[in-house]
């Protein structure tokens, strides 16, 4: 296992995983959109209470934007406003690490693509990469 630490660009928020990977998938929901800055958020599933949090508390947004209509939690830096951590009811144990604040993310490349009736037209998807309309069934 890759060692899964990492944390916010101004230092003040860092994590540990003590954890296999679960999955790590590239989401191109308007949401996760949004919530980047980003044509898409490359995401790191691990069990839930696997990331430990140290320096500041991280802030969190009550997402109900998700084709569930379940809230989702989005925890981010409250200084820098880094996105970190998220996990919501549809993903029961579960939790999502933000694959762009890993201190080195060179190992973690998405095995899938999903919400891609989502994605931006210009964005495209490597020939051969797995791409699902929305969540994996």
């Amino acid at each position: 296992m890759a060692e899964i630490v990492g944390g916010c660009l101004c230092g003040a928020v860092r994590y540990r995983a003590e954890a296999e990977p679960v999955l790590i998938a590239a989401c191109h929901c308007t949401a996760c959109q949004r919530n980047t800055g980003a044509p898409f958020s490359v995401n790191l599933a691990v069990p839930a209470g696997s990331v430990v949090v140290q320096g500041d508390a991280l802030a969190t947004y009550e997402d109900r934007s998700g084709a569930s209509g379940k809230v989702f939690e989005r925890s981010f830096c409250g200084r820098c406003g880094s996105p970190i951590l998220g996990k919501g009811e549809a993903y029961p144990g579960l939790e999502f690490l933000k694959v762009g604040t890993l201190d080195d993310p060179s190992w973690a490349a998405p095995g899938a693509h999903i919400w891609c009736a989502e994605k931006q037209p210009w964005d495209v998807v490597a020939a051969g990469a797995a791409c699902f309309e929305g969540n994996p069934a």
